[in-house]
């Protein structure tokens, strides 16, 4: 079974291809002062040469679905639907912090991964590894870091762009309980999205496409001035 996946969760997009026989086949990731609308289609095209297929040779297409940046959400979910409506071929949805999280498989320490929601706060929540995967300790919310923080009493790996930001909050709060990620852990990936995709998608957890909706978590601005 081979999957396409796409992150588009914040400014780092990335495309994965994984086969659940053959491994990663291929994965790119874009750090680039760009929206996502510029560069996802050409990094898509360039991945699937790079893999020597086309549209036609994926099974399903994986999607992380947020927290993250509404207008990044939205360009890779659209992207995603459309290509399942033209090929007919299925879509498996992953929670962003949960894929980000599968950076650290197996830790003896909980992973915390916070994003950036902007107005002083982050997209956040907490795993644990268990078994064979991650469960929730704390379910993805939005919240100021250092209320967070006061929910954290024990040794903690931080990950994530808001953990770089809100960094002295953190070490302030935590002080020694607080490790953080090394910088190449710092960032979404793509083959996780495609891993967890696959798990899903072997287990025949598919989403519907028409009804399937980013997890913003909060109203957007536009939705909070239109309320108003």
């Amino acid at each position: 079974m081979k999957i396409l996946a796409v992150e588009t969760s914040t400014m780092l997009g990335g495309i994965a291809v994984m086969d659940d026989s053959a491994g990663l086949i291929t994965e790119v990731r874009l750090n680039v002062k760009a929206t996502h609308s510029e560069r996802l289609m050409t990094a898509i095209d360039h991945a699937l040469k790079q893999s020597g297929l086309t549209l036609q040779d994926i099974d399903v297409f994986g999607v992380a679905t947020g927290p993250g940046s509404f207008t990044g959400l939205r360009i890779g979910l659209s992207t995603v639907k459309g290509f399942s409506y033209a090929t007919g071929k299925p879509v498996v949805a992953i929670p962003t912090l949960e894929a980000f999280a599968w950076n650290f498989p197996f830790s003896r320490h909980p992973v915390c991964v916070m994003l950036d929601a902007r107005k002083k706060e982050v997209y956040a929540a907490v795993f644990e590894w268990k078994d064979r995967g991650f469960e929730r300790i704390i379910d993805e919310r939005s919240v100021r870091p250092a209320e967070l923080l006061d929910s954290l009493k024990e040794t903690v790996i931080f990950s994530g762009e808001g953990s770089l930001l809100y960094k002295q909050i953190i070490v302030d709060k935590a002080g020694e309980n607080a490790l953080f990620a090394p910088p190449q852990c710092m960032l979404p990936s793509p083959a996780n999205v495609a891993y967890l995709g696959i798990r899903k998608a072997l287990n025949k957890e598919f989403s519907d496409p028409v009804s399937l909706v980013p997890s913003y978590i909060r109203r957007s601005e536009a939705e909070i001035k239109l309320k108003a």
